[in-house]
């Protein structure tokens, strides 16, 4: 590793994985530590949090678990006022929590469609409320959200809530890339196409996906790619590596698709 964030601190809210194997949060967790960083690990699950950070424990990193439902303004409050005991600043915000619902207008409920637009936007808008005043005070900062290429465009069934939610993403990272540029401070998105990680498997057991088959499902989402095989974690990882680095410091207020070019596809 060439610790391309040796001594920056990195809050990465969704730090945990729902299932067995590696989601994106608690790929990004991992990699930042072995980049050097000291990183915060949040998730509304304790459990999970506290995985992610022995795996970063035991690699010889640097990691605290915090729990923190982000949908909450006083739990994230919370966090920050338990963040600021330890540590005087934060380098790097990480935003990675989100759900998805399939369905259009007429089949999701309005409380699911509160639900997750509290989760994937309400979260960031609060992450960044509390995190900004830190990062101007240091007089630097990067921000990475992690929002979707359904924030872009369709994806071959219906997700309004999911997409909505991810194209208002885009929208806040960019006003706040532009807003708070000239106080160094850098924001940008990572969009994911199909990516095979625990998430895509838990939304089949729980019967929110489109399929109740995991097979039929695995097999449907890797025909979609040009490659024939879905992106992983890690590629989420690498892409946020990047932007969260001093290597991207004039990139600011982007979308990085991670897709493996189906967004470069007709139809």
């Amino acid at each position: 590793m060439s610790k391309r964030m040796e001594n920056k601190v990195v809050l990465v809210s969704g730090a945990g994985s729902i299932g067995p194997g590696w989601g994106n949060g608690k790929a990004c967790s991992v990699l930042y530590a072995r980049e050097g960083a000291k990183v915060i690990a949040c998730d509304i699950n304790m459990d999970a949090a506290i995985e992610t950070t022995d795996i970063i424990k035991k690699e010889g990193g640097e990691a605290t678990p915090l729990q923190c439902d982000v949908s909450k303004a006083e739990s994230v409050s919370r966090l920050f006022r338990k963040i600021l005991k330890h540590y005087d600043r934060i380098d790097v915000l990480h935003s990675n929590v989100g759900i998805v619902e399939v369905g259009g207008p007429e089949e999701i409920s309005v409380e699911s469609w509160d639900k997750l637009i509290d989760t994937n936007v309400k979260s960031l808008f609060l992450l960044t409320k509390y995190c900004l005043p830190i990062m101007i005070k240091n007089g630097k900062g990067s921000i990475i959200a992690i929002s979707s290429i359904a924030g872009e465009r369709y994806l071959g069934y219906p997700s309004l809530s999911y997409s909505a939610s991810k194209g208002a993403v885009n929208q806040v990272i960019q006003n706040i890339a532009v807003q708070y540029a000239n106080k160094n401070i850098r924001a940008n998105c990572v969009l994911p196409g199909l990516m095979d990680t625990p998430q895509i498997r838990y939304y089949v057991k729980s019967g929110y996906s489109a399929s109740n088959d995991e097979k039929v499902m695995i097999k449907k989402r890797k025909s979609m790619c040009p490659s024939g095989e879905m992106g992983n974690a890690w590629d989420v990882a690498y892409a946020s590596l990047f932007l969260a680095s001093d290597e991207a410091r004039y990139i600011t207020g982007q979308k990085l698709i991670v897709d493996g070019g189906i967004s470069s596809q007709i139809g």
